[in-house]
């Protein structure tokens, strides 16, 4: 195949939303906004042997090449609606990028995404997803409103992503079945977009956590200028990471739930005054909201182990130069 025949057999279909005036195989996309709506514009890439294993399902690369970017989105407050695709492919494998689409189209289908542009090239496997949502005007969340008082809260569960890594690299054993799930966190992450949306005007911040928590809420207190304080006890973690945190592999552990990042909850800070409506949140969305500690004046992020004493180093967050 050549590259235009590649795009056509597998990255065109006909526009499912009115939004898209013009989509895949011209110069440009032409899109419709909302009215009264802010466009939220991110990109992320995924690289072969980077950001996931040689080996990999390629239906599996598919969503979470579409997942990360859509969970951009949701730490936003924002609708996913638009996507582009550009990816430097080694060959032109059949197989690999009819499984490779579906899962795409599975995680844009999931959302509601159109996928209206793109490039491709052959060269050593690299993903990278543009993507387009939109937010009501003034109503988007950033990491800059944090305010002393405010209460920190996570999503979910941290760590099974970089557990899963750990054990599939020899560093850490895990029971089959504690595998099987960390794997599923690892390879297919379902972003947080309802919660994301529920949110509006109930966070004073957010941003999903990708690189670890210490490192992503360190970004929030960056940008609000604040510090904080967070209990690790309270830090959600699985059944499976938990019991390696109390055995001789705490210190991998520790590093899995505070810095281990790819697990695409959200962290948020809201008002003390919020925690009913959160508590809400979290019924309507059927999803676990942590209250993990508080936003403080000052600057800096203080994590109190199990009895209260501040850890005296915290475990370094994802650096993708490092």
């Amino acid at each position: 195949m050549n590259e235009f025949e590649l795009i056509a057999r597998f990255f065109s279909r006909p526009p499912r939303s009115a939004s898209v005036h013009l989509g895949v195989g011209d110069d440009a996309a032409l899109l419709a906004p909302t009215a009264g709506c802010e466009l939220a514009v991110s990109v992320d890439m995924l690289v072969g042997g980077r950001h996931f294993f040689a080996d990999a399902d390629p239906w599996k690369i598919g969503r979470k090449a579409l997942a990360v970017n859509v969970s951009d989105m949701a730490a936003m407050g924002a609708t996913p609606k638009w996507a582009l695709l550009a990816g430097a492919l080694p060959d032109d494998d059949a197989a690999w990028l009819a499984a490779f689409a579906r899962g795409f189209y599975a995680e844009a289908d999931a959302h509601g995404v159109e996928l209206v542009g793109g490039d491709t090239t052959r060269g050593p496997l690299n993903l990278c997803v543009t993507i387009l949502g939109e937010v009501p005007e003034g109503q988007a969340l950033t990491r800059a409103g944090a305010a002393p008082g405010d209460d920190v809260y996570v999503s979910g569960a941290l760590g099974d992503a970089a557990l899963a890594v750990a054990a599939m690299t020899g560093r850490i054993r895990l029971d089959d079945p504690s595998l099987a799930a960390a794997r599923v966190r690892l390879e297919t992450p379902v972003p947080r977009v309802a919660l994301g949306i529920a949110l509006r005007g109930n966070a004073t911040a957010a941003i999903d956590v990708s690189d670890g928590l210490v490192g992503d809420l360190g970004h929030i207190l960056e940008r609000s200028r604040v510090g904080a304080t967070v209990d690790l006890a309270a830090v959600p973690r699985s059944p499976a990471l938990a019991r390696k945190l109390e055995g001789p592999e705490r210190a991998l552990a520790l590093d899995c739930l505070l810095a281990g990042g790819d697990d695409y909850e959200l962290c948020f800070t809201a008002p003390r005054a919020a925690a009913a409506r959160v508590a809400a949140i979290a019924t309507a969305c059927a999803l676990p909201l942590a209250r993990i500690g508080a936003i403080t004046p000052g600057s800096g992020l203080v994590v109190r182990d199990e009895a209260g004493v501040p850890l005296a180093t915290l475990p370094r967050a994802y650096d993708h130069f490092a």
